[in-house]
């Protein structure tokens, strides 16, 4: 548990509701594979870094959650150039190929990923900052590397949740990387991510919370039918509209943050 990023109280058994329909058990083999494919071809061309065009990386991402047999639906666009923090609600894994097709960035991720065996040097390799959340004394030094990356001109991902939820419940989001944008000066563009399944209604079918397992919800995702990905890009909010980090991040959590059926928040 860290000390400054609570963890959501959400798990696999009391949040997510088995996948129905469910596509048959070939099919969801082939969608991993495509996924593995995907994923070897992006690792094979990481040496080229920043020369890939950003038309070709959302591309990408987006064949990544394709073939993962979830469709995609991407409403708005972001700020195309620019140092920009793009924050989200936290749902799946599945949100990080999502962030991508919305705009290439570089991800703000958990200390522990770099010490994965392999995953780790990857992720590093491919322009991950990694966040030590169990030491408040480093904060300070990652909130001037996030603020230095956006000075540079780059995007970067955060989850401001600090931890994946269910999609029906969602945390709040934390003060902390929005001080580097406003340290920066520069956009924060909310994006709001959510699943639907066949009939329109919450798909929990993508969520990894708790202590799900990768391999466990990478086969629910494969084997659901019919869910879909809505990303909705919220416009920006503009250096200089909110001036401390408070204001900032609730401003961001109401744009990104679901809406239910009913017109309220969740």
């Amino acid at each position: 548990m860290s000390v400054w990023l609570p963890g959501a109280p959400c798990t696999p058994k009391g949040c997510v509701e088995p996948a129905a329909p469910t596509v048959a058990v070939p099919l969801a083999v082939l969608r991993l594979t495509a996924v593995g494919a995907l994923l070897l071809a992006g690792i094979a061309l990481l040496p080229l870094g920043r020369r890939i065009p950003a038309g070709a990386v959302r591309r990408w991402c987006r064949w990544i959650v394709g073939a993962a047999g979830v469709r995609v639906r991407i409403a708005g666009s972001a700020v195309p150039g620019g140092g920009l923090l793009l924050v989200a609600n936290h749902i799946s894994w599945l949100d990080v190929p999502l962030l991508a097709a919305v705009r290439p960035a570089r991800m703000l991720a958990k200390a522990e990923i770099r010490r994965w065996p392999v995953a780790g040097a990857l992720a590093a390799r491919g322009g991950v900052l990694f966040i030590d959340r169990d030491r408040l004394r480093a904060l300070p030094d990652t909130v001037a590397a996030l603020a230095t990356t956006l000075r540079g001109g780059a995007a970067v991902a955060v989850f401001p949740e600090g931890s994946t939820w269910c999609g029906r419940a969602q945390g709040h989001f934390r003060r902390a990387v929005f001080q580097a944008a406003l340290d920066a000066g520069v956009p924060v563009q909310p994006v709001r991510i959510r699943y639907r399944g066949v009939r329109g209604t919450p798909a929990t079918a993508p969520a990894f919370v708790g202590d799900d397992t990768l391999i466990a919800s990478l086969w629910r995702v494969a084997s659901a039918r019919g869910v879909v990905a809505e990303v909705e890009v919220r416009d920006a909010l503009p250096p200089g509209r909110h001036t401390d980090r408070r204001a900032l991040s609730l401003a961001a959590q109401r744009e990104a943050v679901p809406v239910r059926a009913d017109g309220h928040h969740q």
